[in-house]
């Protein structure tokens, strides 16, 4: 039953273009993902594969220490937002909207901390299933958010809009300031960029 579930999902997303009505039927449904004060000077936004290794290293490795120097401290505020580039990336992105918006950072931080284990795996659909499991979700409730027409087809028309929009093609990308910054930078170009965009802000 997985298996012919994880089918139906890659046939499904072939196309870039979902079924969803409209811009407020997409916010709707996904909502706004953030880290941070929504007074902060400034907003982040961080476009992410979880398939993307780059990805995962950026939230092992610098989104920490820019979580504690900015995020914490209430000058910035980090909106996450699903760009899966391909089919798996995208059936994963679906599992932490269903965990709810308390867990949600969590189960995204949990999936690329185990990239490897899940997207490396010959059943990669059982790998993800035992990990929300674990998480709190039975399996009922991970069959039912796989099977989320309306979640499957937001994802994919806001990742379509805003790649047009600000001109995304990998990830991670990073629009901050009005421009786009593509991949993970050492965390001193970060803290350069951020510092600039913050003072003028002010």
């Amino acid at each position: 039953m997985r298996q012919s579930l994880l089918g139906l999902v890659f046939v499904l997303g072939v196309s870039l273009v979902g079924a969803v009505a409209s811009a407020a039927d997409v916010e709707d449904v996904l909502g706004e993902m953030a880290l941070g004060s929504a007074d902060a000077h400034l907003t982040i936004t961080e476009h992410s594969s979880l398939t993307c290794g780059h990805c995962a290293t950026f939230h092992a490795e610098n989104l920490p220490k820019i979580k504690k120097n900015y995020i914490d401290t209430g000058k910035v505020r980090l909106v996450f937002r699903d760009f899966p580039l391909g089919k798996l990336a995208l059936i994963a992105s679906m599992l932490p909207h269903c965990a709810g918006p308390d867990r949600y950072f969590g189960f995204l931080e949990v999936l690329f901390r185990s990239q490897r284990i899940w997207a490396g795996s010959n059943d990669p659909l059982t790998e993800l299933t035992r990990m929300a499991r674990m998480g709190g979700m039975s399996e009922e409730k991970v069959n039912a958010c796989l099977g989320n027409q309306a979640l499957f087809d937001a994802i994919q028309k806001r990742a379509a809009a805003d790649g047009k929009e600000f001109e995304i093609d990998s990830t991670p990308s990073f629009v901050i300031d009005g421009k786009t910054i593509s991949g993970n930078l050492p965390y001193e170009e970060f803290q350069k960029v951020i510092d600039e965009a913050l003072e003028k802000a002010k």
